[in-house]
């Protein structure tokens, strides 16, 4: 039964799927779970190994957190992404913790952990996988701590409105300046102060429905 209802999902999103073998696969699809996490969920809080997650609808949201509390967003997930940094028994050169939340209702294929990480010891098409999307993952990162070290705040939040703009597909970005601040890095009042610049400039038009791109290109242009 959950064979039934697990493998054709992951047959199609696993490259290994074909390459290991049957027993492999009974036990990876009878511990999976499918779960609904509602928006502001923790899913993963880097206790312990919560397995590998696989969203289905809505978004996730991967960040660290410092001792004081204070959170980066590293990326977000979306319908169809993988996220392996919550299974540190299955990467366990991981030696830094890394947090998941739900930002939104969403549905999420968990895999076991234990039985995700016993197939890849005698699968190395299994370990191949897991460190390329950990590695492309890192790339993000890497990407995250360029812009906080080394960019300036208003082509740091020109980058996220263009990106964010053509991730949607719209003009028109509804999310809270503490929610564009939290997925920066920065504080809410950085971020109102830049996009009240922005509007000033008439980039923006800035509402409590969100933000409105209104010069795509200057703003491309800040961006570059």
């Amino acid at each position: 039964m959950a064979r039934a209802m697990f493998e054709p999902v992951y047959k199609e999103i696993f490259p290994f799927w074909d390459k290991i073998n049957e027993q492999d696969k009974d036990d990876i699809c009878r511990g999976s779970l499918a779960v609904t996490y509602k928006k502001g969920t923790t899913i993963h809080d880097g206790s312990e190994c919560s397995g590998v997650i696989l969203v289905r609808t809505g978004c996730l949201r991967v960040y660290i957190m410092s001792d004081e509390g204070k959170d980066v967003t590293l990326y977000r997930l979306h319908e169809g992404d993988i996220c392996v940094l919550s299974a540190s028994c299955v990467l366990d050169t991981l030696t830094f913790d890394v947090f998941v939340d739900a930002e939104v209702d969403s549905e999420c294929y968990l895999v076991p952990g234990c039985a995700y990480a016993a197939a890849s010891e005698h699968n190395k098409e299994i370990k191949i996988y897991t460190l390329e999307t950990a590695v492309s993952r890192f790339s993000d990162v890497m990407w995250v701590m360029q812009q906080i070290l080394f960019m300036s705040m208003d082509k740091r939040l020109a980058i996220f409105l263009c990106d964010e703009s053509s991730r949607i597909a719209s003009d028109v970005i509804e999310l809270t300046h503490e929610q564009i601040a939290r997925y920066m890095g920065s504080a809410r009042e950085v971020v109102s102060r830049m996009l009240k610049y922005f509007a000033s400039e008439g980039l923006v038009e800035v509402s409590r429905k969100g933000v409105k791109i209104l010069d795509k290109r200057a703003l491309k242009a800040l961006a570059m």
